[in-house]
């Protein structure tokens, strides 16, 4: 079984690709340097809407208590540097988690 971590923020436009520069170059980096037994991978997903760029993680685990090594006891609690609060406009203040019950390939 995985655990799926997900968790949305939002940026003005004009902010966007100063945050995407943030997430891809400090804050990914940062979490692959604290080497969490049992994180598999991040993805990022962006969608640019009339006013605001919203932005998606999802962080793979292999189980909850790899989520809590990585994010402490209050592992809901959102995963926030100041770096990348300085670009964002909002953002989720928890994460949310889900268990993997299956995964396809074409």
């Amino acid at each position: 079984m995985s655990i799926k971590r997900i968790w949305h923020g939002w940026t003005t436009v004009e902010n966007a690709d100063s945050y995407w520069r943030v997430l891809s170059r400090t804050v990914i980096p940062g979490i692959e340097a604290k080497e969490i037994g049992g994180f598999r991978r991040i993805e990022v997903l962006r969608r640019d809407e009339e006013s605001e760029v919203e932005f998606v993680t999802i962080m793979t685990f292999d189980s909850l208590q790899s989520v809590v090594d990585f994010q402490g006891e209050d592992y809901e609690r959102a995963y926030v540097p100041d770096v990348a609060r300085a670009v964002l406009k909002r953002w989720d203040t928890t994460a949310s988690h889900y268990e993997v019950l299956e995964q396809r390939s074409a």
